[in-house]
């Protein structure tokens, strides 16, 4: 799609756009930039102004000044990135420094892209349309995963729970693996290295009875579903499940798959050969089978798939 018709696709929804800048010239030139384009345009003179702005208004785009006195454009962006409560609009930078650390430091705490001054106003406008259009793309995304039910959350690099839906972040916050909305010290070391590998290769981190499954990376950040492992059950318990047999048929059934005999079943489970007949007549009955071979064979196949 061409700029002009990516421009018109974001326009007609007259979308808001709000540029935190201390520099009276930026936020002129920008300003007039983006509503000549037919954006809604609010303006902050610092980080404190424009958290307060981003949480009652909700824009569609941030425009972000790395460097402002007192609060900072990397410590404002994080906040507004921090859940619970993070706003989805994607933060842009705007600075004059270019040094990787600095253009890294911004992606870590949460932003998406950067553009360095003096402003090129048709770049500006054709990274803000793209990453407007991704951002509707993801939200509509997060919305289906959160009305399905799914339990599934983003990570951002450094280890903060950028977004979840609710199954997903209340039930981290009952772990360790997570404290006060960052990711343990271990989760984080397992999530730095998923990003350097084919997601083939990717392995679920495990502890306890949660795991988190790795599902990819969407604008930098690391997207993971939490998955309940099952408990491994014992053959005897399989047996009971898959037959509805009481705990000792399943027993007796078991050791018959063993090949034992009755007399061997009586002697390891400590009971009588009389006792072990009964529980193979009700075997037998439940399984709709008439002999031992035959219940043997199913007992197998019910173990072991073959």
């Amino acid at each position: 799609m061409p700029p002009d018709a990516l421009l018109d696709t974001v326009a007609a929804g007259r979308f808001i756009a709000l540029v935190i800048d201390d520099a009276p010239e930026t936020l002129g030139l920008v300003s007039r930039a983006l509503e000549e384009n037919g954006m809604t345009v609010l303006v902050a003179r610092s980080g404190e102004e424009g958290i307060k702005l981003a949480q009652r208004v909700q824009p569609d785009v941030i425009l972000m000044d790395a460097l402002m006195p007192e609060l900072d454009g990397f410590e404002t962006t994080r906040r507004l990135k921090s859940a619970p409560g993070a706003t989805p609009a994607p933060v842009i930078f705007m600075t004059g420094m270019t040094e990787s650390e600095h253009i890294l430091k911004g992606l870590r705490v949460g932003g998406v892209d950067y553009i360095t001054k003096p402003v090129v106003v048709e770049e500006l406008l054709a990274r803000i349309t793209t990453h407007v259009l991704n951002a509707r793309a993801i939200q509509s995304a997060r919305a289906a995963l959160h009305y399905a039910g799914q339990t599934v959350v983003s990570f951002a690099v450094d280890g903060r729970i950028s977004w979840g839906t609710p199954q997903a972040v209340e039930r981290l916050s009952e772990t360790p693996l997570t404290e006060d909305g960052v990711a343990s010290l271990p989760v984080q070391a397992w999530l730095a290295k998923l990003g350097a590998q084919p997601m083939s290769d990717a392995q679920p981190y495990v502890e306890g009875r949660l795991s988190l499954v790795y599902l990819g990376q969407v604008q930098g950040e690391t997207v993971v579903r939490l998955k309940e492992v099952e408990t491994a059950i014992s053959d005897d318990e399989q047996l009971a499940r898959t037959f509805a047999l009481t705990t000792r048929e399943a027993q007796v059934l078991l050791w018959l798959s063993h090949g034992k005999t009755n007399r061997d079943i009586a002697e390891i489970l400590s009971l009588s050969a009389r006792t072990v007949n009964k529980h193979l007549e009700q075997v037998f009955h439940k399984m709709g089978v008439d002999n031992r071979t035959s219940a043997a064979v199913l007992a197998d196949r019910a173990l072991h798939g073959v």
